[in-house]
């Protein structure tokens, strides 16, 4: 254990300062494709009934018309995120007759690459921005892989605990940049790390073989319809998914702030040649918003980043580069397709005790043999995570992944244990055992559970996904909305159509216009 660590959790221990513990705030964002009853994509449009996806707060879409995407509001305790989480699946559930939220993370058999039907926003210039933005990532990358959905849980530790460590440490930055740079600390380390993360919540270790649309792979056959690895832990998280030559060299190693919003600059303002080659427009149609490395910062993958709330109009880099990094957006995280709402209030907890001692421990600037090193295992564990005797690379030399978890594990122990002394009770703790038990045994893990399922079954990989996404409507649609809760999420909806409308009903503005209007936002930054 580092002394700045000891130090750090000695500090928070202190009987005055635990209650700030409880003050963490944690927010979860979960997507899902809508299939039909036999598990094809539904082809039908977002239903009005679920209101605006442009404008609601909670239900919305991501990349396609047919992926859902939840999101909760930020709550000082996970149980009540997960509760919140519940609600949205159980109204969503309620408006979608026979349709059924398909269960994994990796997508069911998908129809023809041009059938995917691409997410609407409607015809104000913001709406139809976020379906130009959809086209491009659909020239770029194609649809099939826009279609692969997952976890973010988003956590921040409260305002007041950074001055408190500031002032411990006798450093000389104002309280903004002091709470931006452990942000950013907090994020080097979770590159470091978050191979561990991988390892025990990965739950996609087997695809629908269509997925790959014929393209060469290194998967082996589970059964005529399933491809798989048989160590893997997430191959949604590996270079089949998420992975472009374009941002091949944008890897920020996050040693300040500062870097790593100059990378998100440069690359949101630097053309691409193949992108430039197709140009935005195609017999006057719209087809990507510029020919740039990323379109806009979202479109740049990462398995964490940090954030800020932005105010209406603001762009993400904008809010960071004015008032720093508010909380961190964790991306790498599966959907558990044995849990109805993809994680469980375990995997919560043990990702607060992960989080914070990621915001705790020492966290020197990464240099680029560590970048890779942090890469390179990190793909590893993806792939082949449970394989016996797994080594990995540590300060230039390699180290068994059991002896380097169960190291982690030790030292998230503490943390685990300040968490518990702040709320009462031993539910961290428990986190951390039900943790150190999959390391112990690789079979406990999802992604050994999921493979183990679909043998013993006889099952593909859409046959499972199926009857777990059959399984989980039952339970929710057993549950219905109290009359309270019901009545809030249709006012919802309603407000978020008629806010929609207020915005389609302003005055015209040229389109051209308003894109170039978006794109010198970026530029008059880098001008600065």
């Amino acid at each position: 254990m580092s002394d700045l660590l000891s130090r750090r959790l000695a500090l928070l221990g202190e009987r005055a300062n635990l209650p700030l513990l409880t003050r963490c705030l944690h927010g979860i964002e979960r997507e899902c494709l809508r299939v039909d009853g036999n598990g094809q994509l539904a082809l039908t449009p977002h239903s009005p009934a679920l209101g605006s996806a442009l404008t609601h707060a909670q239900i919305t879409t991501d990349y396609s018309e047919s992926l859902l995407e939840f999101i909760t509001p930020a709550e000082a305790d996970p149980a009540q995120t997960l509760a919140d989480l519940e609600k949205i699946h159980r109204f969503t559930l309620d408006k979608l007759g026979d349709e059924l939220l398909w269960s994994p993370s990796m997508p069911c058999r998908l129809p023809a690459e041009e059938d995917i039907p691409i997410a609407r926003y409607g015809t104000s210039p913001i709406g139809r921005l976020k379906y130009v933005y959809r086209k491009g990532l659909a020239v770029r990358y194609g649809k099939t892989m826009q279609c692969i959905a997952g976890i973010h849980y988003n956590y921040s530790l409260p305002e007041a605990l950074w001055p408190l460590l500031k002032q411990a440490e006798g450093d000389p930055q104002s309280d903004r940049e002091y709470q931006s740079a452990r942000y950013i600390a907090m994020i080097r380390n979770f590159r470091r790390y978050s191979w561990l993360l991988m390892y025990l919540f990965g739950a996609a270790p087997a695809l629908d073989k269509s997925f790959l649309r014929g393209r060469p792979h290194d998967l082996d056959s589970l059964d005529a319809d399933t491809l798989y690895l048989p160590w893997a832990t997430s191959l949604r998280m590996s270079d089949l998914g998420y992975q472009n030559n374009a941002q091949a060299g944008l890897t920020p190693c996050y040693n300040s702030l500062d870097s790593y919003l100059g990378s998100l600059r440069q690359a949101v303002s630097t053309p691409y040649p193949p992108y430039a080659e197709i140009g935005t427009k195609q017999d006057g149609e719209w087809v990507q918003l510029n020919t740039n490395v990323i379109q806009i910062e979202n479109e740049y993958y990462s398995s964490i980043r940090p954030k800020r709330v932005t105010y209406t109009g603001e762009r993400p880099i904008q809010a960071l580069m004015a008032r720093g990094v508010q909380y961190v957006e964790v991306r790498c995280l599966d959907i558990n397709p044995f849990l109805p709402l993809g994680i469980d209030l375990t995997e919560a907890r043990f990702l607060d005790a992960f989080l914070l001692f990621c915001a705790l421990q020492d966290s020197p600037p990464m240099a680029g043999e560590e970048c890779r090193s942090a890469t390179d295992n990190f793909q590893r564990v993806v792939k082949e995570g449970r394989r016996p005797g797994l080594q990995l690379q540590r300060h230039g030399h390699t180290t068994s992944l059991t002896e380097w978890a169960n190291e982690l594990l030790d030292r998230i122990a503490r943390t685990a244990e300040v968490l518990d002394a702040a709320q009462g009770g031993q539910e961290h703790a428990e986190a951390l055992a039900a943790q150190r038990a999959k390391v112990a045994n690789p079979e406990l893990t999802p992604s050994a559970r999921v493979l183990a399922e679909m043998r013993e079954r006889g099952e593909s990989f859409s046959q499972f996904a199926l009857r777990q996404s059959r399984q989980h409507a039952d339970y929710f649609r057993s549950r219905p909305l109290d009359t309270e809760d019901h009545d809030r999420f249709e006012a919802m909806a309603r407000q978020s159509l008629d806010e929609q409308a207020r915005l389609e009903a302003e005055p015209e503005v040229d389109f051209d216009t308003f894109v170039a209007a978006y794109q010198a936002s970026i530029l008059g930054l880098i001008s600065n």
